[in-house]
């Protein structure tokens, strides 16, 4: 489809394919990625032989050099990052064998850890460093310190510093718990003992602490490594062990590293040399150096000659090795840093509203300060005889200045006193309540059953717990295909050999005898019997010599090692093929089926039982997949004395280099088959292979051994020897691999789409495969109107955009009816989905086209990115992101995802089969794709619309009590004198009403699951931030400032002609201000439990109690004052009186609202009640009716 206008599909019309063969540009900015085959992308390996023993004539390897297997998942521009020159300055010199010479002049880091983050002389200090970042900490630190003033002192000392010490303990204490826990960690990881080369040359044990860089270690089976080491020697003779890296990166599956043979052969007490190699650094799947051995020439060294801390050694009886990292600098723990810090919208918002309330602040300290100037200069001749303002003190024998400092200090004073007394009107108590329903509802999600996978065994992470609001508001969803919407368990589903599609049959066990054991595959794969008996002759010596080359191909061209696995049968064991990538399992398999079944691997060579005979092929060297040749090769010395070239790759790629004057018909043949097998959604190879001849195999021969011994550049050497050998290929055939869609996903998708979540899907597969997903996961459907765009240009991508901008213009001019929220239905609008593939993305991510695209893809209801790279994904999400103001989700599960999930503003990493890279890089994590649904539509809305109100019940809470303040303030001359007592002032805040509030903001819920989960439409609310807004703040205060005027007035009228003094009215005003808020939460609370009901009237009982505790104290002001006021009739009406007049409007408002002009929430809590509905809060509906209405 490649050209220079974008394809327009009208519905019902399937898109034609793009045409195998054709060439896809690499881009000359961004890396491009391949597929998501990780077996065939990210990795740079290097092979490597024994030469010595090599040669045409004698295939007989004995001492084969070990061949590089180790996985890179990293872009081009990472990988040339241990491909540079490594000068004096850069490099480390290790003496093997001599830590003293190694750690002089300067002493290298010790192997202790340190994951903890304070000392004990340090953690008051750090911890309260960190905490004062918050701005508000730093504005009420600067109050307390304000009050402490004794012109200034408002509140007593203690009771101004108890709101901030409260929450900073609490913080402080909890960060106090995490670091000791993580001490004890570092104290039994650094108290962990290695074997470790002494003086006598025995092994000794050795603290791992204490391992020094140069000292030689002994690892066993099953161990983990105490450091990163460069191998010296291993139990197999030809020097390959097996590690997993799973605490590393979280793959399971082996890895196999090696060796040299310079060091291998050399008893560990003699081991001595020089290894000089790159600084350390964060880079886990690179290492650059070389090893002077005495007695040979300077060997080269890689990644796959170093094995890593936290590694564990299996099917390798031990390893011996060099420390050349250690501690703080071994590469696990250079990458221990945590993701980026993200910050909810929610909170971001709640900035704007904390700016007004400090202009609020600021205008009600400027009122009193100005009346209070008023009020002294009008009254400056009578301050002598006025009580509190006595200009003169005549209590002594002369008269005395008493605490006067005239009109001007008087009026400043005037300000900061109302700046303390008011400071309340910024919440300090919302930030520490935040923090603790965040983390109340992260343990909900996680105790959430609906979200446990149970074939992976993983419940749900939350690994940021400050953004769980922002689930309630994604508009757009970006998604990984491979892994994420698919199993990534690969299944050999067909293939085309010579031409021919075999793609019948039905599971076999195939197995072999080996030495007197049956050994079998552990998974079994269909076998077509018409290729079978192709392989066998039926068809011609030619045609069974092609089949025969093909499965042989899919058996060498691999880094699978063979495990075998015993089983209850004593007789039989299974073959466990582990390999870094899905997609080399089930071609190895396949080859088994088909009777090649690789049965050993060792450092230079594989035995594979072929058809009943075992025979041996010498692995003469490997050239690994990179992002440019999409191809990986290996060089193979073959039983019958012949060196053959098996090749591997992308068709895009395979085309490219095989010959075209050869078989045209087969591979025209085939061609036509990739595009069916792409069709039905599945992963496609070509293989190819040629005979090298003597010649070409010595300038091969030569030029690998060159590239593979250079330090310099030796990456960039081995991709171009590899790119010059893969020429003049004769076609084998092309395999076809499902990658199943995982359970749900279809519905999952159209519950988000019906939720008014856009969906984008960017995916390295082909275009034809992509799309073919893309119908069968419902992302895609046939009333849809399709914009493809293929170009290889930036002139054609502009004009494809221009003519993409103008068509999606006019299917969208259609006007969009009004939508009913319970059926989904009314809306007219054509459906769009955009088709886009990675070479036009490299010219479209310029800022002269990115707006273009912004504009076509804003219309469309849904993107497909093909072929895109791992820097590209990215770059859309941040199309959307810095663009609009949308919340964005990225969800994937490979290394390739992890720059998408950075990017968004919510990441979720899948745990799946590519190990934990995008888990460890993500804000949530989850076994399954469709668990997006009640995470979002469920847990979000709930998370969204408890953290909204949360906030804004907090800032109406302490406004009642600052406009109290105010109203006080101006019947007593402006003098910042206050009835209610300072302790009850500073515990309203933290115990009279801060529970209730935590609890409602942590299980409060305004409907059902099942209701959410059946009526996906009710997760726009969160989008159309319609429980958080501008005007809703406005409302609150205005109800704020109404129930204040009620709470003052009514008291304040009833007692104004009686002796009760300002304790008195204090002590009522405390008692009405707690009774009222908490009864206004109980009104606004949608689900009653017993926790909530205990914390509302608890905290109203602990208030009465705690105000007569302070009035039975005789050294505090208001002694008895309660009791006095309890003991009148008039006390409790004007209770009731305040509560019922304070309650009406709100009370009035909200039936009002909910009768006349009903939210979509409302409704459907009326319709949970005629359905009988409320109470099926703990039911789970089936995936499949979550689009039913």
């Amino acid at each position: 489809m490649a050209g220079n206008m974008p394809v327009f599909h009208p519905p019902n019309d399937l898109a034609a394919p793009a045409e195998p063969g054709s060439p896809v540009m690499v881009a000359p900015l961004l890396p491009k990625s391949s597929p998501r085959r990780r077996s065939l992308s990210w990795r740079s390996r290097e092979g490597r032989t024994s030469w010595e023993a090599f040669s045409v004539e004698n295939l007989e390897l004995s001492g084969s050099r070990p061949v590089a297997s180790y996985p890179s998942k990293r872009s081009d521009s990472e990988k040339l990052g241990s491909q540079r020159e490594i000068s004096d300055d850069e490099a480390r010199l290790v003496y093997i064998n001599d830590p003293e010479r190694t750690n002089q002049p300067l002493r290298f880091a010790d192997n202790s850890i340190r994951t903890a983050k304070y000392s004990v002389l340090t953690f008051l200090p750090r911890n309260l460093f960190e905490q004062f970042h918050r701005v508000a900490y730093v504005y009420f630190l600067v109050l307390v310190g304000l009050n402490q003033i004794p012109q200034l002192g408002v509140f007593t000392p203690a009771a101004s510093v108890l709101p901030l010490a409260f929450v900073l303990g609490v913080t402080a204490v909890k960060d106090a718990y995490e670091d000791w826990r993580r001490h004890l960690s570092d104290r039994t990881e650094n108290s962990r003992t290695a074997q470790v080369l002494a003086a006598g040359g025995e092994f000794r044990p050795k603290r791992w602490k204490d391992i020094l860089v140069g000292e030689v270690v002994k690892v066993a089976a099953d161990e983990t490594l105490p450091c990163d080491m460069v191998l010296l020697a291993t139990s197999d003779p030809t020097g390959v062990a097996y590690v997993q890296t799973i605490n590393l990166d979280g793959e399971s599956n082996l890895k196999s590293r090696y060796a040299k043979q310079e060091t291998q052969s050399t008893s560990p007490e003699a081991m001595s040399g020089l290894i000089r190699c790159e600084k350390p650094n964060r880079n886990i799947y690179g290492f650059l150096g070389g090893v002077d051995v005495p007695g040979s020439k300077r060997v080269s060294l890689g990644p796959a000659n170093i094995i890593l801390r936290g590694c564990e050694l299996k099917n390798t009886s031990w390893v011996v090795g060099v420390a050349v990292y250690t501690g703080q600098e071994t590469k696990v723990m250079l990458n221990s840093s945590g993701t980026p810090s993200k910050r909810s919208r929610l909170e971001a918002h709640m900035n704007r509203e904390v700016i007004l309330l400090a202009v609020a602040l600021i205008t009600l300290c400027s009122i009193v300060t100005i009346l209070a100037g008023v009020w002294l200069t009008n009254h400056r001749d009578e301050l002598d005889d006025l009580p509190y303002y006595r200009k003169e003190d005549f209590s002594g024998a002369e008269a005395d200045t008493y605490d006067y400092h005239g009109v001007g200090l008087e009026t400043l004073f005037s300000f900061l006193k109302s700046v303390i007394i008011f400071q309340v009107m910024i919440p300090i108590a919302l930030y520490i309540s935040m923090e603790l329903v965040r983390l109340g509802q992260a343990f909900l999600m996680i105790q959430d059953k609906n979200m446990f996978d149970e074939g992976s065994k993983t419940s749900f992470q939350c690994r940021a717990l400050n953004i769980n609001e922002d689930l309630g508001q994604i508009k757009y969803v970006f998604s990984d295909k491979t892994g994420t919407l698919t199993e990534n368990k690969m299944e050999f589903l067909c293939a085309s050999v010579g031409g021919v599609d075999y793609s019948g049959g039905e599971e076999e066990a195939h197995s072999i005898s080996v030495a007197g054991e049956t050994l079998r595959p552990k998974m079994t794969v269909k076998t077509d019997p018409e290729l079978m008996n192709v392989m066998m002759g039926g068809k011609g010596t030619e045609k069974a010599k092609q089949a025969r080359d093909f499965f042989l191909a899919l058996a060498t061209c691999n880094t699978i090692v063979p495990i075998l696995v015993d089983t209850t049968d004593p007789s039989l064991k299974l073959i466990d093929y582990q390999g870094e990538s899905p997609d080399e399992q089930a071609l190895v398999y396949a080859a088994a089926a088909y009777g090649f079944t690789l049965v050993e691997r060792t450092s230079g060579h594989i035995v594979i039982h072929v058809l009943g005979e075992s025979q041996r092929y010498d692995v003469l060297g490997l050239h690994e997949f990179d992002s440019d040749r999409k191809r990986m090769s290996v060089v193979i010395g073959c039983p019958d004395k012949t060196v053959k070239l098996f090749v591997k790759g992308a068709d895009n790629s395979m085309f490219g280099v095989i010959q075209k004057g050869r078989d045209l018909d087969v591979i025209r043949a085939t061609q036509t088959n990739l595009l069916a097998y792409s069709s039905l959604g599945l992963r496609t190879l070509v293989v190819g292979m040629r005979e090298l001849s003597k010649s070409e195999f010595k300038e091969w021969q030569s030029a690998f051994e060159s590239a593979n011994a250079a330090l310099i550049g030796r990456g960039k050497l081995l991709r171009a020897l590899a790119s010059d050998v893969e020429r003049n290929l004769h076609i084998l055939g092309a395999s076809g691999i499902e990658d199943k869609l995982q359970l749900g996903v279809p519905e999952a998708i159209e519950s988000m789409r019906q939720a008014g979540i856009k969906v984008w899907v960017l995916t390295g597969d082909k275009q034809e495969t992509a799309v073919s997903i893309g119908f069968s996961c419902k992302l895609l459907t046939n009333d849809m109107t399709r914009i493809v765009i293929n170009s290889n240009s930036r002139e054609s991508c502009k004009k494809s955009l221009q003519d993409a901008v103008s068509m999606s213009s006019k299917l969208a001019a259609v006007s969009p009816g009004p939508e009913n929220i319970l059926t989904g239905t009314g809306s007219s609008r054509v459906p769009l989905a955009l088709i886009i593939d990675g070479t036009s993305l490299v010219h479209i991510l310029e800022k002269e086209l990115e707006d273009e695209l912004f504009k076509v893809a804003t219309v469309c209801d849904v993107v497909l990115c093909c072929r895109v790279a791992p820097l590209q994904k990215a770059g859309i999400v941040a199309l959307i992101k810095n663009r609009t103001d949308d919340m964005t989700l990225a969800i994937g599960d490979g290394a390739n995802d992890v720059s998408m999930i950075q990017m968004a503003d919510v990441g979720i990493g899948i745990s799946g089969q590519e190990g934990r890279q995008a888990v460890m890089a993500s804000d949530f994590a989850m076994g399954q794709f469709r668990f997006l649904v009640p995470l979002l539509l469920v847990h979000g809305h709930w998370n969204y619309q408890r953290m909204a109100y949360m906030i804004l019940y907090n800032f109406y809470r302490n406004a009642v009590l600052v406009f109290i303040l105010f109203w006080y303030v101006l019947y007593t001359a402006y003098s910042l004198t206050t009835a209610i007592s300072d302790w009850n002032t500073q515990l309203y805040s933290i115990i009279y009403t801060a529970l209730p509030t935590i609890v409602v903001g942590i299980l409060d819920k305004d409907l059902s699951r099942k209701t959410l989960l059946k009526y996906p439409q009710l997760y726009k609310a969160g989008q159309r931030d319609e429980r958080y807004n501008l005007r809703l703040f406005i409302l609150t205060m205005m109800d704020s400032i109404w129930q204040s005027v009620a709470i003052f007035y009514i008291p304040y009228i009833a007692y104004r002609h009686s002796d009760v003094d300002g304790s008195g009215l204090g002590d009522l005003w405390m008692l009405a201000v707690v009774l009222l808020v908490n009864l206004h939460l109980a009104m606004d609370v949608f689900r009653w439990n017993w926790i909530t009901h205990a914390s509302i009237w608890g905290c109203i009982i602990a208030t009465v109690i705690c105000v007569i505790i302070l009035d039975s104290i005789w050294m505090l002001p208001g002694y008895w004052a309660v009791f006095n006021m309890m003991g009148t009739g008039l006390f409790w009406v004007c209770l009731l009186g305040i509560i019922v007049s304070a309650l009406v409007p709100h009370f009035t408002t909200k039936v009002l609202t909910e009768y006349f002009t009903p939210s979509d929430v409302q409704i459907a809590r009326e319709l949970e009640k005629i359905q009988n509905l409320s109470t099926a809060t703990t039911s789970e509906i089936l995936m499949n009716t979550f689009s039913q209405s």
